[in-house]
């Protein structure tokens, strides 16, 4: 047998299946390993990119200095920890000094950042952080909530249990008034 090191993800999967006792010449099997690859691969890719490439040219030139949100944005992601999915929703908030994100690349923001290995306090700082530092924004807040595979399926298994963290900075760190807006903005249905 190869070492790891030289092995490809598929070879790697095929030997996992055979540790675990499997056959993984069955037929619900033969192209097992190759599926996990092609998953693993997908749910990785933010690895391969530069969240400055993803934003692009799509900062624009507007001044305004209110606050621009932007809820309910899914968020799927797998825990370094176990390698489990953990999903849910990510509210990001800001207020603009003189440039704006085009609306859609803060969700593919948070999809750069979600398709690593991850675990959920560092990703929704590093969302707050690149967001603010980009455009050099007054403040941002960034929300996330998300329920965890690796305490549902498994270790203590509890299925309704859910994680919210937060990251608040300039403006939404220092400012009560601010930061209570954002967070009643995001808890309110309007549409």
């Amino acid at each position: 047998m190869k070492e790891a090191s030289t092995m490809t993800n598929e070879e790697l999967i095929r030997q996992l299946l055979l540790n675990l006792g499997e056959d993984p010449n069955r037929e619900g099997l033969l192209k097992t390993p190759e599926r996990v690859a092609k998953s693993f691969a997908f749910l990785t890719k933010g690895y391969q990119e530069d969240p400055n490439d993803v934003v692009g040219e799509a900062v624009f030139t507007e001044e305004c200095n209110h606050m621009v949100i932007v809820r309910d944005i899914e968020v799927y992601s797998l825990c370094e920890h176990h390698m489990l999915p953990f999903y849910g929703r990510c509210h990001i908030g800001y207020i603009p000094r003189g440039h704006v994100y085009g609306v859609s690349k803060l969700a593919r923001l948070v999809d750069c950042f979600a398709r690593r290995l991850q675990i959920q306090e560092r990703l929704t700082r590093q969302i707050a952080q690149f967001v603010k530092e980009k455009i050099d924004a007054e403040g941002v807040g960034v929300v996330m909530e998300c329920r965890h595979m690796c305490m549902m399926m498994r270790g203590v298994e509890k299925q309704n249990s859910s994680m919210t963290t937060s990251s608040m900075l300039g403006s939404f760190l220092r400012s009560a008034a601010t930061r209570n807006e954002f967070l009643q903005l995001i808890d309110r249905k309007m549409i």
